[in-house]
């Protein structure tokens, strides 16, 4: 079975929500790509999407150089739905009245359907509770469109072309706050583009193993762990396809959680009998890191490195060609940026970071998947729910939980910081419950008083939020009592701290990460 048979092509014009449409594709188990709204028409034809959705942006159709599409676009014999920007742009360039709002509409409004067929099938006549988000609003459909929702002030909510080749709708239907977006987009799947539900982490398996095993062709591979879910999952699954020629190598950057070595070689070698060699090349990178403060020279210096031990280690295996890493969509799509839309926010270190002469050729199973679906092949691949449900840990590790400068002592303060919340989430029960939980060292000094001397010493800031797949995140309403025993624990027993902050900010505006 071809998981990739029946695809949506999702044009994305810049919105902050473009990756949740994307989840929300992949969640009706129907396969999903994003690519830059520019990509040109060549690419869409070979691409052969089974249907097209475009993106909201932060662009008015009326700003000088605001995202357009070839005219010839709107030549496909293709369903196509329009969100925000996407459904204003069609209208301006079929023809239709697009006008610049008095006020900008943002937030929940309430929504009246004219027409309960094709994306509204199946959701009744009673007014539906959306997100709007825009500053333009469509004056007048252009020839050929029907009006097919309004909102309560009257703006045009939804049209279709009738013909049925095109939708648009106002509204978010991707966000939690529109309760019933997801049947919509559900309905632009499988009623309008008929599409079959093929995209399952069962039959991925069966594809990521056929396609690795032909990439290998019979040669050896290494894998780099690092104690991440990605990076397991992603040995599991090579592990699966080339068996005993897979080779896992550990490297210890001293940028680790406290004890990860010790947790990962057990759990792989026990459940899995994988293959690991552990390399503790901390010097290297310490001495690589020194001086250095700003985060994308950190990732960049860590990416190489690790590569570079990668190589030295494969060196010493006869015959390995080939470099598996754990690389996600996410990280792919974060670090490119194009005209217009999307701006680069972070490089990740598997992608931003690769040496340009590499010798080993790169095996990424895992860079069609979001975070939740490397859960969820995890559980297929017959993972341990201790490592699946591991918190995400960054490549660069701790390097970009420490503010400034990293350093040996640093990294061994911030571990030990680190340790204690999650020994305490984990002793709160609230650990599965949260996306992300972690301590961050901060490169500020406070004044405090141990004892009855005055002291001057390091901040610790705690970060623990909530999500679903990492692409919006809020903060964690932590229980004081447990916010009371962390922060006494690590101001009592990491020595060089004395002030302890808690991190209130959501994704956007803030990132999970600091750095």
């Amino acid at each position: 079975m071809d998981i990739h048979a029946q695809k949506i092509l999702i044009l994305d014009f810049g919105s902050q929500y473009t990756q949740l449409i994307a989840r929300r594709i992949r969640e009706a188990k129907v396969y999903c790509e994003i690519h830059p709204y520019n990509v040109g028409n060549d690419f869409i034809k070979s691409f052969n999407p089974r249907g097209i959705v475009l993106s909201g942006g932060p662009s008015s159709v009326h700003d000088r150089g605001a995202p357009r599409l070839e005219k010839e676009f709107f030549d496909f014999k293709v369903p196509v739905l329009g969100i925000c920007y996407g459904m204003q742009l069609t209208a301006k360039l079929l023809g239709g009245k697009v006008e610049r709002s008095k006020k900008r509409e943002y937030g929940p409004a309430t929504l009246n359907v004219l027409d309960p067929t094709d994306i509204f099938s199946g959701l009744g006549r009673a007014p539906l509770k959306v997100w709007m988000s825009h500053g333009d609003r469509v004056e007048k459909v252009p020839r050929g469109f029907k009006v097919t929702a309004r909102s309560a002030n009257s703006v045009v909510g939804a049209m279709k072309k009738t013909d049925g080749l095109f939708y648009g709708v106002q509204f978010h239907p991707e966000v939690v706050h529109t309760p019933k977006g997801t049947r919509i987009l559900r309905n632009f799947l499988y009623k309008v583009c008929k599409c079959r539900p093929l995209w399952t982490m069962r039959s991925f398996i069966e594809t990521a193993v056929d396609d690795i095993r032909k990439r290998v062709d019979g040669g050896k591979v290494v894998c780099g762990i690092s104690g991440g879910v990605d990076s397991a999952v992603t040995a599991v699954l090579v592990n699966r396809a080339v068996g005993d020629r897979l080779t896992c190598i550990f490297v210890d950057n001293g940028v680790l959680r406290k004890g990860e070595a010790d947790k990962v070689e057990k759990t792989l070698k026990k459940h899995f009998h994988m293959r690991i060699r552990r390399v503790d090349a901390s010097g290297r990178f310490f001495k690589r890191l020194k001086g250095v403060e700003d985060p994308e020279r950190k990732r960049k210096i860590i990416g190489n490195e690790f590569i570079r031990v990668f190589e030295e280690e494969a060196g010493k295996i006869k015959k390995v060609g080939f470099l598996a890493q754990g690389t996600l969509y996410p990280d792919v799509i974060e670090s490119v940026s194009f005209k217009g839309p999307s701006a680069t926010i972070k490089s990740h270190h598997n992608v931003g970071g690769l040496l340009k002469k590499m010798r080993l050729k790169l095996v990424e199973p895992l860079r069609e998947l979001f975070k939740d679906e490397v859960r969820s092949l995890g559980r297929e691949l017959g993972m341990p729910e201790e490592v699946i449900e591991r918190h995400p840990f960054p490549g660069p590790g701790l390097a970009i939980r420490i503010i400034g400068e990293v350093t040996p002592k640093r990294c061994e303060m911030l571990r030990k910081a680190d340790s204690i919340v999650l020994e305490e989430i984990k002793g709160a029960g609230l650990y599965r419950s949260m996306w992300q939980a972690f301590a961050v060292l901060l490169p500020v000094k406070t004044v405090g008083v141990m004892g009855d001397e005055r002291t001057y010493e390091n901040t610790v800031a705690i970060r623990c939020v909530e999500s679903v797949d990492g692409m919006t995140a809020d903060w964690v309403r932590l229980p004081y009592e447990v916010v009371s025993r962390i922060s006494s624990r690590i101001i009592n027993e990491v020595r060089g701290v004395n002030r302890v902050v808690y991190d209130i900010s959501s994704k956007p505006p803030s990132t999970i990460e600091w750095e």
